[in-house]
C-alpha cells in the first residue's frame, strides 16, 4: 500500500458498467489505486494493478493481445491473472523463467456491472445481486454519480429522511413538523430502519407516483461495506427500490452507481419518462451539497469531528460497521432494536 492508497472494508464494489469495457484496455481508480480492465479476445475480464511491473508504464495505454494485455513500452504481456506470459526482448527460455507479475484483482461481470472484491485473499462468493433488478414485470434504470465525498457521507445521505425537507423541499419531502415513530434494528449485515405514519404532503414525487390514499411501507437499509437500500411499498403492488452501491475514488471521492428499479402496473414503461429525469435533478442537489461539506472540511479530514443527534438514525451504525470490518473487530450485534421520534 503506497501513501495515497486508501484503507477500505472487504467487499464486492462495482468498479465500472460492463458497456463501458470496450475492445482497448480502460483506466479506473478504486481506494487511490489505479487499475486496468480489459476484455480478452475470449471475453475474459482481467482486472489488474495499473502498472507495468518492468517500468511501471500504465498498462491501460496499451492494447489486448489475444488473451492478454500488452504494455505500449517494451510490450510486456500480461493474462488476466497479472502473470507477465510474453516479454518480446527475451528468448523462449528466458521468458519461462520470468515470474514478474502484478496484482490482480478477483472480478465478475453480473448484471452488466464489473464487480472486483477488494479484501484479502480470493472472494467468498459471488456479488451481491440488484433487488428485482430487470425482473419481469419491473422497470429499472441505473444512473452513475461522482461526489465529492467520502464513502460514509454518501451513504448516511442515501439513507437520511431529514435532509430531504430542505435539500429536496417540495420536490420530494415538504417540511410538514410531523411526528414520525422510527425504529433502527441492527442487522447481520449492517442496520435498517423502518418509519411509521410518513407525511407525503406537498411533494412532487409522491403526488405524481404514488396513490393519495393507502399507506406507505418505507425502510431505509445499510449493507455493509459500501451498500444502501431503500424500498418504498404502496397498495395494490405498486413498489420502488433505490440501491446504491459506492466505490471510493480516493478519500474524498466516491463513485456511486444507484439502481432505480419499480413496479407501476403495466406502465412502467411511462412513468420512467417522468421519473428518472426527476431522479437525477434530485441526486444532483445531493452532490451538491456534499460538495459544500467536503469543502468546509477541506483536504486531510475525511471524517471531522461532528455531532450528532437522534434523529440521525444511521450514520452511527454505518461508520461502527465499517470500522469494524476494518479492524478486523466484531461488528454491533445483530437483533436489537430501538425506537425513535423524528420530525418530517
Amino acid at each position: 500500500m503506497t501513501e495515497t492508497d486508501l484503507a477500505v472494508p472487504p467487499g464486492w464494489y462495482i468498479l465500472c458498467r460492463a458497456r463501458q469495457l470496450g475492445r482497448a484496455p480502460k483506466r479506473f481508480m478504486h481506494a487511490g489505486r489505479a487499475l486496468v480492465a480489459f476484455r480478452t479476445k475470449d471475453k475474459k475480464l482481467g482486472v489488474l494493478e495499473d502498472r507495468c511491473a518492468h517500468r511501471a508504464v500504465p498498462l491501460s495505454e496499451g492494447k489486448v493481445c489475444g488473451e492478454t494485455v500488452q504494455c505500449p513500452y517494451h510490450g510486456w504481456q500480461y493474462d488476466p491473472q497479472g502473470k507477465v506470459t510474453h516479454v518480446p526482448a527475451l528468448s523462449a527460455c528466458a521468458n519461462a523463467a520470468n515470474k514478474a507479475r502484478v496484482r490482480a484483482w478477483p472480478s465478475v461481470e453480473q448484471e452488466g456491472f464489473v464487480w472486483i472484491w477488494s479484501g484479502e485473499g480470493g472472494a467468498p462468493g459471488a456479488p451481491p445481486t440488484m433487488a428485482n433488478y430487470r425482473a419481469p414485470g419491473w422497470t429499472s434504470f441505473v444512473m452513475q454519480t461522482r461526489f465529492k465525498a467520502g464513502v460514509d457521507s454518501c451513504l448516511e445521505n442515501f439513507l437520511d429522511c431529514p435532509h430531504a425537507t430542505f435539500v429536496h423541499k417540495y420536490w420530494f419531502r415538504a417540511p410538514t413538523k410531523q411526528s414520525v415513530k422510527a425504529v433502527v434494528t441492527t442487522l447481520g449485515d449492517g442496520a435498517q430502519a423502518e418509519f411509521f405514519e410518513e407525511p407525503r404532503e406537498k411533494s412532487v414525487v409522491w403526488s405524481m407516483l404514488a396513490p393519495r390514499e393507502g399507506k406507505m411501507e418505507h425502510v431505509d437499509r445499510f449493507i455493509a461495506p459500501n451498500t444502501s437500500r431503500v424500498d418504498y411499498v404502496f397498495p395494490g403492488g405498486l413498489h420502488y427500490i433505490i440501491t446504491s452501491v459506492c466505490n471510493p475514488i480516493n478519500a474524498f471521492e466516491t463513485e456511486v452507481i444507484t439502481v432505480m428499479t419499480f413496479r407501476y402496473k403495466r406502465i412502467g414503461w411511462l412513468v420512467r419518462l417522468f421519473f428518472e429525469p426527476l431522479s437525477r435533478w434530485i441526486i444532483r442537489q445531493d452532490v451538491a451539497m456534499l460538495g459544500l461539506q467536503q469543502r468546509n472540511l477541506g483536504p486531510g479530514q475525511a471524517r471531522a469531528p461532528m455531532c450528532s443527534t437522534e434523529a440521525d438514525l444511521l450514520g452511527t451504525h454505518i461508520v461502527m460497521w465499517r470500522k469494524s470490518m476494518l479492524d478486523k473487530t466484531d461488528p454491533p450485534t445483530p437483533g436489537q432494536r430501538r425506537d425513535h421520534e423524528i420530525f418530517l
